[in-house]
């Protein structure tokens, strides 16, 4: 590893965290430096309204300056430490400023895998791998708690920080986390790799941050650049993007082909496992609970690395079993005059709407558009153009796929005009739809023009669910 700032004890040290945020990476920064004893600000373009949930959640250890609503260039003159957000452009004029003054600049997650010592299991990819995450965490934490005295952490770009944890991670625990290509690339410059690597898929995505497509490979290729001959990658054979990457740690595949290959894989009829010498049959489609072939891919790649780490297979089937959705990854909300209504705002890709609109039988009325990341939506408009009955258009994006969904051929999809509020969007696809048909939140765009994150979206997608299905028992 190499470190990317030169003190290891924080006391009094003037450290200045940049972007507070609202998935805990900011929050777990606070919290760990200051425990440390370490003089710091926190800066951040919101404002206090807009921050109020993250800085209630520092009431107990709070920073020592606030900076809201603005960055001064002197913070990033005086700091000995900055811990940047990831999603902060390295680019950005302030931590050039920061850089031409000879501060270092590290993140959450560098400071994590700086001071972590248990083995890593690491997640990565395009799309799916939150769920993928979160079945391996599944996984090993059942399997770790047949060993007395053992823990399985979850964290990372899923929503929870560990740093604050960290001294309480034993060198026999096991962490499983889900990395961004922001983390990674920022991962790189340490040169580290987690123990197992995951890689779910890969498509473009984030194009108005990295560079170009090839920057976005290239980051993402960090979760196994580093690892040496005695880790394990967990591939995705039907992706032939990821298939071919380089790597120095031991192969395994997975997929929803089985060519033979060690791996986890899909024959038709269940599971094979292949690992170690050993072939085994798993019916994992009777211990799955999640609708969606999707699902069954990011159940091969969670048994793949799970058991390569040391899980065994009765943890598999415990865990699939009892396997409990995400919240806003096609979470059933509710049902209302027999529309069902589904949660899938953490669909920001159009892969991921494509995987959703793949999930139902159901004739489907979806809420779509969003944030412009710069991504190619082309075959996303025509998913909705041959597969969906009415789509109700929201965001900067809305103009573009509607125009893109009407010239497709053979569109049987009634497209909205743009809609200019969600309250709004909500309204017009329940007056699509009818008894039957499903109402699917499933953006495959990002949430920032009109949501504070994706979470915030889905929040309010249940809300109006919930306030139709109160409406509906009062007039009953």
């Amino acid at each position: 590893m190499i470190p990317d700032h030169p003190f290891d004890d924080y006391r009094g040290r003037r450290v200045l965290v940049m972007g507070l945020g609202a998935f805990g990476g900011g929050l777990g920064a606070v919290k760990f430096l200051v425990d440390r004893g370490a003089v710091v600000t926190v800066t951040d373009l919101r404002s206090a309204e807009k921050l109020a949930e993250s800085l209630a959640a520092l009431s107990e250890t709070s920073p020592d300056r606030l900076v809201l609503g603005r960055h001064d260039e002197e913070d990033f003159r005086n700091a000995e430490l900055i811990v940047a957000n990831p999603a902060v452009k390295r680019d950005c004029p302030f931590l050039v400023i920061a850089r031409s003054a000879g501060v270092p600049i590290t993140s959450e997650m560098n400071l994590f895998w700086r001071w972590n010592r248990a083995p890593i299991v690491a997640v990565t990819g395009s799309n799916g791998k939150s769920t993928t995450t979160a079945m391996t965490h599944a996984i090993v934490e059942r399997a770790l708690s047949k060993q007395p005295g053992r823990r399985a952490w979850l964290g990372g770009n899923i929503g929870a920080s560990l740093l604050p944890s960290v001294d309480q991670i034993r060198r026999d625990d096991l962490v499983v986390l889900e990395l961004s290509s922001f983390q990674l690339a920022d991962l790189n410059r340490l040169q580290v790799s987690p123990h197992v690597a995951v890689v779910t898929n890969f498509a473009p995505n984030h194009l108005d941050w990295h560079s170009d497509l090839n920057h976005y490979r290239e980051s993402k290729q960090a979760i196994l650049r580093w690892q040496t001959q005695g880790d394990v990658v967990v591939l995705n054979d039907d992706d032939q993007d990821v298939a071919h990457w380089p790597l120095i740690g031991r192969r395994l595949g997975f997929g929803l082909r089985d060519m033979g290959a060690s791996g986890a894989f899909w024959n038709g009829k269940g599971a094979v496992l292949r690992q170690n010498g050993q072939e085994l049959e798993l019916p994992l489609r009777d211990w799955l609970t999640l609708p969606g072939q999707h699902n069954v891919a990011n159940a091969l790649a969670a048994t793949a690395a799970a058991m390569s780490a040391g899980a065994d297979i009765a943890s598999v089937q415990f865990a699939l079993k009892n396997y409990q959705p995400l919240p806003h990854r096609l979470q059933f909300v509710g049902e209302v005059d027999g529309r069902r209504f589904y949660n899938d705002s953490l669909a920001t890709t159009p892969e991921s709407n494509e995987v959703a609109l793949a999930a139902f039988e159901q004739p489907i009325v979806l809420l779509a558009g969003g944030y412009d990341k710069q991504v190619d939506l082309g075959q996303m408009a025509i998913a909705i153009a041959r597969r969906v009955k009415a789509v109700s258009l929201m965001g900067q994006t809305a103009p573009s796929l509607k125009s893109m969904i009407t010239k497709c051929e053979k569109n049987r999809c009634h497209v909205s005009e743009p809609h200019v509020s969600f309250t709004e969007a909500f309204a017009w696809a329940y007056e699509q739809s009818e008894p039957g048909d499903v109402i699917l939140l499933s953006p495959g765009c990002a949430s920032y023009d009109w949501f504070r994150n994706f979470a915030d979206r889905g929040a309010q997608f249940t809300h109006l669910v919930q306030r139709r299905m109160a409406s509906k028992n009062a007039g009953e």
